[in-house]
């Protein structure tokens, strides 16, 4: 708790969502997938431009992504994350710079893959936005990038964040697929192609 009031974290929240029926067929299992986002002041808010953003990454990014990650994996454990991803929010006196910077780099990162054992780089988005606006957190398998079966997209919603002067962070994950997966994996599709190619001459 000191570290985030350290961190001037305003709040956190979780969003937890349970698939039972998809398409209008019950699921082979519930799909969970849950988010947990934190809302903090923006260091670089009020500073004119700032060239160098790397002494706030090196200070912020670890301990948030530390608490992230605690927080995530004390509701999903790590040997049920199938899926993972993250996304900052600026407010809108901030730039996308800002968001990026404290998500895009591995000592936030790493925080979350490394607890869950994924392999794969962690899907984001980064974007700049009013309070109360759809965000959207996409997710891939943690370790097979082209298996989309896993492609997933979380959205939810803070009504009060991120206020002009504040940075939203973001991770989620998924204990599975989508409900009914049908459509071929990226693997598949490079094997069917280059069968169908013409065959060089030779």
């Amino acid at each position: 708790m000191t570290e985030m009031v350290e961190l001037n974290v305003r709040k956190y929240a979780t969003f937890l969502e349970e698939t039972l029926i998809e398409g209008g067929k019950a699921a082979d299992r519930p799909i969970r997938s849950v988010v947990v986002a934190a809302v903090l002041r923006n260091p670089w808010a009020g500073r004119g431009w700032v060239e160098n953003l790397r002494p706030e990454i090196l200070s912020l990014a670890p301990p948030l992504g530390r608490e992230l990650t605690a927080r995530l994996t004390a509701l999903m454990s790590a040997d049920q994350v199938e899926a993972y991803g993250k996304a900052a929010v600026v407010g809108v006196n901030g730039e996308i710079e800002h968001a990026s910077g404290l998500i895009h780099t591995l000592r936030f990162g790493n925080m979350f893959r490394e607890a869950v054992n994924g392999t794969a780089f962690l899907s984001f988005t980064n974007i700049r936005t009013a309070p109360g606006a759809l965000v959207s957190l996409p997710m891939i398998h943690k370790s097979e990038t082209g298996k989309r079966s896993h492609f997933l997209t979380a959205t939810f919603q803070m009504v009060d964040a991120p206020a002009p002067d504040e940075i939203l962070v973001a991770i989620g994950a998924s204990d599975g697929s989508r409900a009914h997966p049908r459509i071929s994996d990226r693997f598949q599709d490079m094997e069917e192609m280059a069968k169908d190619a013409p065959a060089k001459a030779s």
